[in-house]
């Protein structure tokens, strides 16, 4: 079954002024590391996660769930965790290059932005889910339609003046037994979300420019 589009066709004068001031607005977004414990209101949080669930999905399955945490108990497990897991990570598993790679971002085994910002939401990837009869049903592209929801998070949450930091903790396994989720489901993505601490600072890092990620044919 089908319905017609909506679509809404802009002046290209309007198209263009749009498109510029998107690109301008994105170019400021930063991921920081440090965030202040004020209060952010739920609802704000329910908009970001509703906009990320319009993103395009495999087969329109939606193969995720967005868990959203302000308890302060709950987030000091969560930060107890994630940090065991990345002194192991860091003193056993990490290769020379992946240090490398780390090193002008001053990452490390604390993980205070876990229990300082007022939300932690985790994405959780759901490979499979389950017909009405309760039969398994595969998932299709659950790698890639979780990740575009993971953007467009990011896109609402920077849009709404907050900030958020990707975290993935290595591995994350501990996530879905900590939050209570299903075999179905496993964690993709910890976000942050609050706003940024009073003199947070971010690493000094240039973007690649357009001839390094942009083929025209």
């Amino acid at each position: 079954m089908f319905e017609p589009l909506v679509h809404e066709r802009l002046a290209p004068d309007e198209s263009a002024a749009r498109a510029a001031d998107f690109d301008a607005h994105m170019q400021r977004r930063r991921t920081t590391r440090h965030f202040s414990p004020d209060a952010v209101p739920r609802e704000w949080i329910a908009h970001a996660i509703r906009a990320a669930g319009s993103a395009p999905s495999g087969a329109h399955q939606q193969p995720w769930t967005f868990v959203a945490v302000s308890d302060p108990l709950l987030k000091q497990r969560m930060r107890d965790a994630a940090e065991a897991e990345e002194r192991r990570f860091y003193a056993e598993l990490i290769t020379d290059e992946w240090r490398e790679a780390l090193a002008p971002l001053g990452t490390d085994t604390v993980k205070t932005h876990l229990t300082d910002a007022p939300w932690v939401v985790v994405l959780f990837r759901q490979p499979y889910g389950f017909h009405a009869d309760g039969r398994k049903r595969t998932h299709y592209y659950t790698q890639e339609s979780c990740g575009i929801a993971a953007g467009m998070f990011i896109t609402a949450v920077h849009t709404m003046g907050l900030v958020t930091l990707t975290h993935t903790p290595s591995p994350m396994g501990f996530l879905g037994e900590l939050l209570e989720r299903p075999a179905n489901e496993k964690a993709f993505l910890v976000m942050p979300v609050g706003y940024p601490a009073p003199g947070a600072c971010v690493p000094s890092l240039t973007r690649k420019d357009d001839a390094a990620t942009v083929v025209w044919r």
